[in-house]
């Protein structure tokens, strides 16, 4: 019943047809019926579907590559998964990576989908009580960097929680490579690279600085983090700076839990049919009741 002009061929070549099947043939009363779901399924759906998202929790997600890689496209089919296991809706944010983008326009990046999400709520069908941040790795790192962010804008109450698993969190690789674990010293070159070439804009300008190494954030920025939940690996390679972080957050009041998966290296986490995976999803499960929907 649309104009023709906009049609596809196919579409313009049937259209009279249809609509004396639909007018003619199958309603009763067109004119009383034309906007009801008996006549008109898709019209149903789509009614459904916005009762449906309407006040849902939402799931804001930095996908990991080391900030230097990797795409959001990557993550979908994890993070579907996820949508359904924990309720939520996902926001899977495709940043600015490194060396195109520096620091601290990538954590910008995430930290104005962060805003753009509270601000919208209402039209996205966002409960904007329940909005979590999150994300792996690199993305770990993206997220802790719009924490630190929030902290300082005094936005804390944007979010309700924030889960930065087996995240990237200071220069623990710039140490003496002695006092590392076997997973950190594999890495720990690479990583130096990574942070001082590829992320930092001036290394030697910004090493202090939290938008870096969102583990050097003060102790009164720390007191204004979301209420954070950290997730990691038994043998990741960030297991030690991360760890140091949950410890700096309880004595700010900011760490819910620190959730360490028994026996997990960086990526088994998320590889389907790992007894770790299976420990993973059930632990956001958890979360998602105890945290996100009570």
């Amino acid at each position: 019943f649309s104009d023709p002009l906009a049609m596809t061929l196919e579409e313009r070549k049937s259209h009279l047809g249809m609509r004396k099947v639909w007018g003619d043939l199958i309603a009763a009363d067109y004119e009383q019926q034309k906007t009801s779901p008996h006549l008109f399924p898709g019209k149903a759906r789509k009614q459904w579907y916005q009762r449906r998202v309407r006040g849902r929790a939402a799931y804001v997600y930095a996908h990991g590559g080391g900030a230097v890689a990797c795409s959001a496209a990557d993550v979908r089919p994890g993070l579907q998964c996820a949508a359904v296991h924990m309720d939520v809706v996902v926001f899977n944010v495709d940043y600015r990576l490194a060396p195109e983008t520096k620091c601290p326009n990538n954590i910008k990046d995430f930290y104005e989908a962060i805003k753009f999400v509270s601000k919208n709520a209402e039209s996205l069908g966002i409960d904007p009580a329940k909005i979590v941040i999150s994300g792996e790795s690199g993305g770990g790192y993206i997220t802790l960097g719009a924490m630190v962010l929030l902290a300082e804008n005094n936005e804390t109450d944007l979010v309700k929680l924030a889960i930065p698993s087996i995240p990237m969190v200071d220069d623990y690789c710039f140490s003496d490579p002695l006092a590392m674990t076997v997973e950190e010293r594999k890495v720990h070159m690479s990583m130096r690279k990574i942070w001082g070439d590829l992320i930092a804009a001036d290394y030697e300008e910004q090493k202090t600085s939290p938008y870096l190494f969102p583990g050097k954030a003060s102790e009164e920025l720390l007191e204004k983090f979301p209420p954070t939940i950290i997730m990691e690996a038994e043998f990741d390679m960030f297991i030690t700076e991360a760890s140091r972080l949950a410890n700096r957050l309880r004595r700010a009041g900011r760490l819910l839990e620190f959730f360490v998966n028994p026996g997990a290296t960086h990526v088994s986490n998320f590889i389907p049919g790992l007894k770790g995976n299976k420990v993973w999803i059930d632990t956001l499960k958890t979360i998602a009741k105890e945290y996100i929907h009570s």
